[in-house]
């Protein structure tokens, strides 16, 4: 492994002590949707609000140097701020990329610090492609306790690397199968988790967990969720609630829990041995699994509310899901406390439905919001929203606030608002009531008609250059939260398209990165 960096870090060192932990944290954003429940919510963020957004400029753009690969090119960034480096404390911002790098950039102007290229000496049996394309896929995560950021190579190795030289801490252990296709870090209590999908690699679907707090000794546990399908693809990996348990939704494939095997199901785990202890169902699981409907495509969401601790969880069916996370789908599994219908009437496997991922926030009014991207337009059976900005033929953001049913008292999902069209939205940022939305832009579809046999249909899979035809340019939003109005839409400052990607929030800046491997910058305008 080789990493670039200047020298000289004493003088500096002695500064960043004198900066008190909370000034050092307060402007982070350290892992997929901001924190281990993947609420989305930069809780943290004090500058930006739905009074100056419409401010809002490109400040910089970074080109990184990494081949893209398939569809992916760099993962969704993550922030650290007063991180030592050669050149003082700064705020940096990391995207590892698909070819096997890990950058950091400086916040401040998009100058590159430093880089890695992970050194993996295996090659993969077959060859790359969208649905398995043998590059690195996982976003990485960031610990502030021992300012590390830790990230998986190709060969399926964990390194640690320091927050502000790139120099290795921890690793590189063997985590996950080399090639294997895993999804967003999770960091608790000293213990790195992950999810796998498709069988990339030849990995068993399922989540993975490494304890790093003893690098002489780093403990593996895993859980297996099928044999036969059931990858755990929904872009914030393993989700983590405050109750002590991992939670995951699953794609198609076996479902015989006897088995062991929970394809298209919520699963939750014990974060101790990581084994099932709750999960739920849909009664139309063979329809889900037949049609290819996966609920595996978007990561669930964990928060709490009056007494409740809550999960929300959704796929391509584009069925709601909002349960207790203490007991999932009740005692039968199957009954969740609500379940709402919001698009793919066409039951399509591709373009359409809930992908990525869910977010919640809490308003200065202590109400609950749940917000969730959907591709496609709008479901006729869909709750009537009391306030809608316009027509959605390619997607929106859904708007939810959770209230107490007056009659069984249960937590539920009262529609509030839907944006305007968004050419499919990647998971939500939320800070200080405004919504930051992603219009990624790419070309959803997977097939053709001939060729491989999927629902007794002859469908061909389309190529990697067939996938990057019929693109846009990716759009950033920013939305009331409280109505879904657009405050600002970047327009054409971001170049090109984006897949499977997220955005960050931190210290009054929001990052976006392209298929191109651009990483981008926005921030307010300079008050006149």
């Amino acid at each position: 492994m080789k990493f670039s960096l200047n020298a000289g870090l004493t003088a500096i060192a002695a500064l960043a002590a004198c900066l008190s932990a909370s000034t050092l944290r307060a402007q982070d954003w350290p892992t997929f949707g901001h924190d281990p429940q993947r609420s989305g919510w930069a809780f943290e963020e004090s500058t930006l609000t739905p009074e100056n957004v419409s401010r809002l400029e490109l400040k910089w753009k970074a080109q990184a140097k990494n081949e893209p690969r398939s569809l992916t090119a760099l993962t969704a960034p993550v922030v650290a701020s007063g991180v030592v480096t050669a050149q003082g404390v700064k705020t940096l911002v990391y995207v590892a990329g698909s070819s096997d790098h890990l950058f950091a950039y400086d916040a401040n102007d998009g100058s590159l610090v430093w880089t890695v290229n992970f050194d993996s000496r295996v090659v993969p049996k077959n060859e790359g492609m969208w649905l398995c394309p043998n590059n690195l896929n996982a976003t990485p995560v960031i610990d502030r306790r021992s300012n590390t950021i830790y990230a998986i190579a190709v060969d399926g190795k964990l390194y640690g690397l320091d927050l502000g030289t790139g120099s290795i801490k921890f690793g590189p252990a063997q985590f996950v199968p080399g090639f294997s296709k895993d999804w967003s870090l999770n960091l608790v209590d000293g213990v790195i988790y992950t999810a796998t999908s498709q069988g990339c690699g030849g990995a068993e679907s399922g989540i993975y967990a490494m304890n790093v707090d003893d690098p002489e000794r780093p403990a593996v546990r895993d859980l297996f969720v099928s044999h036969r399908g059931g990858g755990i693809w929904g872009r914030g990996g393993p989700v983590i609630g405050k109750n002590g348990r991992a939670y995951a939704s699953t794609g198609d494939g076996d479902y015989v829990p006897s088995k062991g095997a929970f394809s298209n199901t919520v699963i939750a785990a014990s974060l101790s041995d990581l084994k099932i202890v709750d999960y739920y169902t849909p009664t139309n699981w063979y329809e889900v699994s037949r049609y290819d409907l996966d609920m595996g495509s978007a990561s669930p969401v964990w928060f709490s509310y009056e007494n409740y601790n809550l999960l929300v969880s959704a796929g391509k069916e584009a069925a709601l899901y909002l349960m207790d996370a203490d007991e999932l789908g009740n005692r039968d599994h199957q009954t969740p406390f609500q379940t709402l219908h919001l698009a793919n009437d066409d039951k399509a496997f591709q373009g359409q439905g809930v992908w990525g991922g869910m977010s919640t926030w809490r308003d200065l009014e202590a109400n609950t919001w749940v917000f969730v991207p959907i591709s496609g337009p709008v479901s006729k059976d869909a709750p009537s929203f009391p306030q809608t900005n316009g027509a959605v033929p390619h997607g929106c953001i859904m708007a939810f606030r959770v209230k107490l049913d007056p009659s069984s008292k249960q937590p539920v999902l009262e529609p509030a608002w839907t944006s305007g069209d968004l050419n499919l939205p990647e998971p939500v940022a939320i800070a200080n009531g405004v919504v930051f939305a992603l219009s990624t832009g790419e070309n959803p579809m997977q097939t053709e008609q001939s060729g491989v046999i999927v629902n007794n249909t002859h469908l061909r899979l389309l190529t990697d250059a067939e996938r990057g035809l019929n693109t846009k340019n990716a759009v950033l939003y920013a939305l009331d939260a409280r109505t879904g109005k657009t405050l600002y839409d970047s327009g054409s400052s971001i170049s090109g398209w984006t897949h499977f990607s997220g955005l960050a929030v931190a210290g009054g800046r929001i990052y976006a990165v392209d298929h191109d491997s651009r990483l981008y910058c926005f921030g307010l305008k300079k008050s006149e």
